[in-house]
């Protein structure tokens, strides 16, 4: 029980450390592994939260977590290709590297499909990426 609730705290203490990004706990797995949502809303116009978000969702597959990852507001440019092959944040990393680890490790990407229309975010800048527009019912439901 002080492992949940230590980890737990672990996990809220991140909200904070990301800024506008956001990491949540959904359920613990037999394996003792934890299913992880990490919600990001800072794209490129601040590098080191939006690459901090992609370090912790890395950092938990790493860990051998099952980890989702939400994209929403400014951070959907996060998966256009010039925005992966040269955003690096400060202290928080290559973009690109983070993004490889995180599809590597099986993790999917979902893009608020209201921020990707209205950031002009289409289908063919998907094409070959572990990703699918979602409406916020999808971000409810991973977060529940």
């Amino acid at each position: 029980m002080n492992r949940i609730i230590s980890q737990n705290l672990i996990l809220l203490l991140s909200i904070f450390a990301v800024g506008y990004s956001a990491v949540a706990q959904t359920e613990t797995t037999q394996e003792g592994k934890f299913n992880i949502l990490v919600h990001i809303t800072t794209g490129p116009e601040n590098p080191t939260k939006a690459a901090l978000g992609f370090l912790i969702a890395k950092t938990a597959v790493e860990e051998g977590h099952n980890v989702t990852l939400f994209l929403a507001g400014d951070a959907i440019q996060l998966l256009r290709n010039d925005v992966l092959d040269n955003l690096a944040g400060l202290g928080t990393g290559n973009l690109r590297a983070h993004y490889d680890a995180i599809v590597k490790g099986g993790s999917k990407f979902y893009l608020s499909g209201m921020s990707s229309k209205s950031r002009g975010l289409a289908e063919a800048d998907l094409k070959d990426k572990l990703a699918e527009f979602a409406m916020p019912t999808v971000l409810l439901q991973l977060a529940i």
